[in-house]
């Protein structure tokens, strides 16, 4: 028999079982679609966190108070920036572009009879280029406020929602710890961040923060919460770096261990983006069990077919087929169930995967390389397990195959 006719023999075969055959595919068929859906949601889970970090903002450096071992502690870190540090990073720093320091609380706000609890942010105008956020309504913060200290304030989408509905906001008067302010503007919804709404926010002068709603001011001047620094472009993100840390350092005096920490977005970003790489692989790994399983649904139910095949290979063997053919058929059946199930399984994963980017953010991807390497994992995986039911087969002897049907 030459290859074809194995081939042809091996499909009526399995079409002649089709329940059998169908249930012996089921474990492939989980398999490739499981490892494909995983592998793609892993795609969609670190094109999802790299959005979310450039949502932050471009080429961004942020620094906050505290060494990176306080960071790590379950108290807060010291306050050791202050509003100084800023102005000489704008300064002193040729590789950076803008600097935007920040006051941050939660304070709650009230409008007529409506109020919440929301985050209050003192920040300075480059705010707005910094940290990529855009004026839906009116405008923002100027100069002009922070050296007048003026009690103006522009709304997240979500807090101007909630305290004014389908009402105009601009030039309404809300009240922030019993301070009154003007409402000057509405920012466009810009999302959630890492959990963080950055809609529910409220953004005011930081020189009426400090004086005003917190007093956050010390010795050494204004202190603040952290600083948001755009660097120039990304081939220069280290470089800044080196020289914010510098800086600092001789600004605060320090012989021993930083009182600031500084951290790179692309840092992050390749941080995040290897969590969610590992986990990927983690899952796929054990995804790719259900192959196995499936191989070795493969090699019993193909035990069983010789078992139920004695007589047609007692005859087939008694008519001068060799071992080689009986072998060359079982394995190719073996195969066929394989690669069947293989490709099922690529249209339930692919499938999947469409669903998945449908129902959640995650803009799934449809990995080529997994396809490949799902379809050919389970080729081999019928290959492997096919073989020791295909040798049991080619073995038999014909005259006892024969009595024994």
């Amino acid at each position: 028999m030459n290859f074809l006719e194995s081939v042809k023999m091996a499909s009526k075969t399995l079409v002649a079982n089709k329940m059998r055959s169908s249930l012996t595919m089921l474990g492939i068929i989980i398999g490739n679609a499981s490892v494909i859906a995983t592998i793609g949601m892993g795609e969609g889970a670190q094109n999802f966190v790299g959005q979310q970090v450039e949502s932050l903002g471009t080429n961004l450096l942020f620094i906050v108070p505290g060494s990176p071992k306080a960071q790590t502690r379950p108290v807060s870190p010291p306050q050791t920036l202050v509003l100084a540090d800023a102005e000489a990073i704008a300064s002193q720093v040729p590789s950076v572009k803008e600097v935007a320091p920040q006051i941050t609380g939660m304070q709650r706000i009230t409008y007529g009879n409506a109020n919440q609890s929301t985050t209050v942010a003192g920040v300075t105008p480059e705010f707005l280029t910094v940290r990529s956020f855009d004026v839906a309504q009116g405008r923002f913060i100027t100069d002009l406020d922070l050296r007048r200290n003026e009690q103006v304030v522009a709304l997240g989408a979500d807090v101007a929602e909630t305290l004014f509905g389908n009402t105009d906001p601009i030039g309404q008067q809300i009240r922030i710890r019993n301070v009154s302010f003007s409402v000057i503007g509405v920012m466009q919804p810009k999302g959630a961040t890492f959990g963080q709404n950055q809609d529910d926010v409220v953004l005011i002068p930081l020189t009426t923060m400090a004086n005003r709603i917190t007093g956050n001011s010390s010795p050494y001047g204004t202190r603040i919460n952290f600083i948001s620094v755009s660097v120039q472009n990304e081939e220069s993100m280290n470089a800044a770096q080196f020289q914010i840390e510098n800086l600092l350092r001789l600004r605060h005096q320090i012989i021993d261990e930083d009182d600031f920490t500084v951290r790179n977005q692309k840092d992050l970003q390749a941080t995040m983006g290897a969590i969610t790489g590992a986990l990927t692989m983690l899952l796929a790994a054990i995804a790719s069990i259900s192959l196995f399983v499936g191989g070795i649904g493969i090699m019993n139910i193909m035990l069983v077919s010789v078992t139920e095949r004695t007589k047609e290979i007692g005859l087939r063997k008694a008519i001068g087929a060799s071992q080689q053919d009986i072998l060359m058929q079982f394995v190719i059946e073996a195969v066929i169930l394989s690669v069947a199930g293989g490709l099922v399984g690529i249209v339930v994963g692919v499938s999947g995967i469409l669903l998945i980017g449908t129902l959640t953010p995650f803009d799934a991807g449809i990995s080529t390389v997994a396809i490949a390497l799902a379809t050919g994992v389970s080729g081999a995986t019928g290959l492997f397990f096919g073989v020791i039911p295909a040798k049991k087969a080619a073995q038999l002897d014909p005259i006892v195959a024969l009595r024994g049907a």
